[in-house]
């Protein structure tokens, strides 16, 4: 499904943020990508969904190199895909529902097909009575799971999430982890960068760990 290949990672200033990092994920495996702030964690997710190119060694998901994508070819990509990224990147001036349907009129899915399932979509991670309120009117923890709900409505194969955790207190971290598990329990594949150390225990998942952009240690494949 993601195999990563002696990638490094070179930033403009000579910032090397990834230095020969190799491993795989599975189709339908659920991955915890952790280390401290700087590891690298983010850069890697970037590079999965094709945000940003390797500077050299490969990125390969569903067989395809996604650092050599043409930009032409990179939406396609991504429609298999589900980003959670820490900016939410959420529409202030739209209604949650709007914020959620957002993807799927992009790809021009039909009205009635659409609203099933954006409802669906924030019935699963429980705003469904929040569709017609802005997110500013949200707490923290709902703008998060708003986020989730809008990666999550073309039913992705590959759900992508950097530190989703990060702002919340252990409760709610605890519910989040719960819901990413439901998703891996019906056939995502879920990558996860985090600093939560708890989080591996909630959601009983492999762990791969960076330490200043080098891989330093792999629990087994389940």
């Amino acid at each position: 499904m993601i195999s990563v290949t002696s990638v490094r990672k070179r930033y403009p200033g000579g910032f090397e943020a990834l230095k020969g990092v190799s491993f795989a994920i599975a189709d339908r495996e659920m991955v915890l990508v952790t280390g401290r702030s700087g590891a690298g964690k983010t850069t890697l997710l970037k590079l999965m969904a094709a945000i940003e190119r390797p500077t050299s060694g490969s990125v390969l998901v569903n067989g395809q190199n996604v650092g050599a994508l043409s930009r032409r070819a990179i939406p396609f990509l991504r429609r298999n895909l589900g980003l959670i990224f820490e900016d939410h990147k959420l529409l202030f001036d739209r209604s949650a529902f709007d914020n959620v349907l957002l993807p799927l009129s992009i790809v021009g899915y039909p009205p009635r097909e659409a609203a099933r399932r954006v409802r669906a979509a924030l019935d699963k991670v429980g705003l469904l009575h929040k569709e017609k309120a802005h997110p500013i009117t949200l707490s923290g923890g709902e703008q998060q799971r708003l986020a989730i709900a809008r990666a999550i409505v073309h039913r992705p194969a590959i759900l992508l999430a950097d530190d989703p955790t990060g702002n919340l207190d252990a409760e709610h971290a605890r519910e989040l982890g719960e819901l990413f598990r439901s998703f891996h329990q019906v056939g995502v594949t879920v990558v996860i960068a985090t600093h939560d150390a708890g989080l591996a225990q909630v959601i009983g998942s492999r762990v791969i760990t960076l330490r200043n952009g080098e891989l330093c240690g792999a629990t087994p494949e389940a």
